[in-house]
């Protein structure tokens, strides 16, 4: 059996961090979530154009329809892939504005160059002293 295949599923606490299962009643499956139906759609056409069989469900929980992907678990790893560029598509941003996003980079890489040369110049100075035998504080 495919190691692989094996750890992510048998996790006996589902937090939710990831969107397959086990199949409830058959072992050799898995089954996928999703809550959003565009990436629902988007992972169906995915699988329709890897030749992947599936069965496909939709289920109530709560207020959301969930849609449902049932799959042989020899197609697992296929899947995990499609699942992965699927949730990528469909992502938002961390920092959704465009301003801001680029404010906190342009101040993280000042912060980083400040730090790198301050670090530079420590060394400058350790240099001397340990040339000179002298203590920083003396200067």
């Amino acid at each position: 059996m495919n190691k692989d295949f094996d750890n992510p599923l048998d996790s006996p606490l589902d937090l939710g961090f990831v969107n397959f299962v086990k199949h409830p009643s058959n072992a050799n499956y898995v089954v996928f979530r999703f809550g959003d139906i565009n990436r629902a759609n988007d992972f169906e056409q995915e699988l329709i154009k890897k030749n992947i069989w599936f069965e496909k469900d939709k289920e109530m929980k709560r207020t959301v329809e969930i849609t449902l992907f049932g799959l042989h678990k020899t197609d697992f790893n296929k899947a995990q892939s499609i699942n992965f560029e699927v949730e990528g598509r469909h992502k938002k941003p961390l920092i959704p504005f465009k301003a801001l996003r680029y404010s906190v980079l342009v101040i993280g890489l000042g912060l980083l160059s400040l730090a790198i040369f301050g670090h530079c110049e420590r060394q400058k100075k350790l240099a001397l002293v340990n040339e000179s035998l002298q203590s920083i504080n003396n200067e």
